[in-house]
């Protein structure tokens, strides 16, 4: 990083979970941010201290534009359609939002350094789902990519996409993230959705939670943590890929008991239903993480294990529940 020079970073998908925190993360650095956010969406929850561009990247030349004008020191591409059910009701929105927007993203980089010679650091959000039929028991950077999901594909797609880009001389990472959680999460999202339940349940104003496969095996982590690590990856300023993971395997049945437990209810099948038509049409079975790479090349580490997570929602819910 360059003394006496303030950093210049673009966040997309700034008001999403990931991008809230890491905005903050980097606004106590004294970074000079820009984000985006999609157009039409909830902007309430962005940090007035970022400079907001309501544009669609995945649209041509928007992304040359946006760059040009900003001349970043760093691109963080957070921005994408995040769940798999949804990628399936809709396989070619996702392709264009998480595949298109990270082609176009990354063009504009490579074009903006070749033209400024200054270098372009770019950071791009990957995903364990890109490993999902893999068949590999604990996933790291050498694991085949092999998606069972529209969501999946589009994410290899911009996975594959920075390496050809870095290839071609761009500083492009690719974060693989494994499953990660906070009281930021969205409600459409299983263990936020699980966690609000519990809370409700424990209050009285709701009588039943319904799930969809309670035997799906996830990597779960805490999201400020995995935010963290992608900084870390820009500090580290040479372009390659990390799994970010705990290594821990937990399933969705343990999510829910851990979290009924933690609002004192043990017996908290007597109060989940089961339902077949929220299961996927490929659920991948176990998905975990090895982040070793992460560890030893960019010392980091998550802080909070899965109870503790579970744990910090369900506190957050509860307040939620009672100040409602």
């Amino acid at each position: 990083m360059n003394t006496g020079h303030r950093p210049t970073a673009l966040i997309t998908g700034v008001a999403g979970q990931d991008g809230s925190y890491l905005a903050e993360l980097l606004l106590e650095r004294g970074w000079v941010l820009h984000g985006v956010a999609k157009p039409g969406g909830n902007d309430g929850t962005v940090n007035p201290h970022v400079a907001q561009h309501r544009v669609d990247i995945s649209k041509p030349g928007v992304a040359r534009v946006l760059i040009r004008d900003i001349e970043p020191d760093y691109v963080f591409h957070l921005a994408g359609i995040s769940s798999v059910w949804r990628s399936w009701n809709d396989p070619v929105l996702t392709t264009q939002v998480n595949g298109l927007s990270a082609a176009a993203l990354l063009d504009a980089c490579f074009t903006q350094q070749e033209a400024s010679g200054r270098r372009i650091m770019v950071v791009n959000a990957s995903s364990a789902e890109i490993f999902a039929g893999s068949g590999v028991p604990r996933q790291n950077e050498d694991t085949p990519i092999a998606p069972t999901s529209p969501y999946g594909v589009s994410k290899a797609l911009s996975h594959n996409m920075v390496q050809v880009y870095r290839s071609r001389g761009l500083e492009a990472t690719n974060a693989v993230l494994f499953n990660h959680e906070s009281p930021r999460r969205p409600e459409t999202f299983v263990t936020r959705k699980i966690t609000k339940a519990a809370a409700a349940i424990s209050r009285g104003t709701l009588d039943t939670l319904e799930l969809g496969n309670l035997a799906s095996v996830r990597d779960w982590g805490w999201a400020p943590d995995y935010v963290e690590a992608i900084a870390a990856m820009a500090d580290y300023g040479k372009g390659d890929d990390f799994v970010v993971a705990t290594g821990e395997a937990h399933s969705v049945a343990d999510f829910v008991a851990t979290a009924f437990e933690a609002v004192g209810i043990d017996n908290w099948r007597d109060h989940v239903q089961s339902d077949s038509e929220m299961l996927r049409p490929v659920d991948s079975a176990r998905m975990v993480g090895d982040a070793t790479k992460a560890r030893n090349l960019l010392g980091w580490a998550p802080t909070k294990d899965f109870d503790q997570i579970v744990k910090a929602m369900v506190e957050f819910d509860m307040t939620e529940e009672m100040a409602a």
